[in-house]
């Protein structure tokens, strides 16, 4: 029962957590021990923080996800964890995550309890609200983030957070609207939300948020610190090329990336698991480890002026 236990707390939902290391990751500081110790104690706590509240979600849904062709599977749907067990659970991941977000810190420990709270209104109510339920998922990473920062001690770009909260918006409505693609007229049984939302109205959705991701990412990197330039680079580029903004060389990775969930939103259908999208389509991933090395060698490796 206990490896029941652990795949119900969902481990490859955890990258989503990967957010908390945004700040130090862009602020220069992914290699400073002090840092990236209390940035990983922060990711810890939110896998547990979220963790959690996967359990609390399997609970409340596991009837109807007993009528879904693959969470018919999840251990608690389908009998293999005892509620009971559930429930002691839950509580221990939400105390454990609490307790050890108070002892990094104080403001640490007021977002997982917001955290917590927010999806335990998401759970019980809010997920049948048709938008609400979009925005508080994208509040989500925003408070995942906000942690990051404040356990590293490293200040956030405002254009870095618009950007997260337009990716995260992009992912859940493309979730949304593979989810309706793929269940088709059983989708309100699921997702009663998913009875509200006219299928026009989240394509709209799915291209202004696309939109919206490139936009502030675009400007989150123009308005990033500036990098010098080496000797070669002053020897043998054109005077405007010397010391530009070098993480705008990032863009059009991330325009490939964008343009390539839109592709498997609407051709491939498969957006209904991000995370697992995100890890399985090669193109996508790649996209992903090239932006990721271009990032880091443009931070680390450019001084800054």
């Amino acid at each position: 029962m206990v490896k029941q236990l652990f795949i119900s707390t969902r481990p490859a939902q955890w990258v989503k957590n990967l957010a908390v290391f945004a700040a130090i990751f862009f602020g220069g500081k992914l290699f400073s021990l002090p840092e990236l110790r209390a940035s990983s104690i922060a990711f810890l706590i939110f896998c547990l923080a979220a963790s959690s509240t996967y359990l609390f979600n399997d609970l409340l849904d596991a009837q109807v996800d007993l009528l879904h062709s693959g969470k018919k599977h999840r251990p608690v749907a389908a009998g293999l964890v005892p509620k009971k067990n559930a429930i002691g659970t839950i509580i221990i991941l939400a105390f454990l995550a609490l307790l050890v977000s108070f002892y990094l810190s104080i403001t640490v420990f007021f977002l997982v309890g917001i955290y917590l709270a927010t999806q335990v209104a998401y759970n019980l109510y809010l997920k049948k609200v048709i938008l609400l339920e979009l925005l508080i998922i994208a509040f989500g990473f925003i408070i995942r983030v906000f942690a990051g920062s404040f356990a590293s001690g490293i200040s956030l770009s405002s254009w870095l957070i618009l950007a997260v909260m337009m990716l995260s918006l992009f992912l859940a409505i493309g979730k949304r609207r593979s989810e309706i693609t793929l269940l088709g007229a059983s989708a309100s049984k699921h997702r009663l939300a998913l009875s509200a939302y006219p299928i026009s109205l989240l394509d709209g959705l799915v291209f202004l948020s696309a939109t919206s991701t490139l936009v502030t990412y675009s400007l989150f990197t123009f308005n990033q610190s500036q990098f010098g330039a080496s000797r070669f680079l002053t020897e043998f580029l054109p005077a405007t090329l010397t010391s530009p903004k070098w993480l705008m060389i990032t863009i059009p990775v991330v325009v490939y990336g964008i343009f390539r969930y839109l592709y498997l939103i609407f051709e491939k259908k498969v957006g209904d698991s991000p995370e697992k999208v995100l890890l399985t389509d090669r193109p996508l991933l790649a996209a992903i480890i090239v932006w990721l090395l271009t990032s880091g060698l443009i931070i680390y490796f450019l001084p800054t002026t």
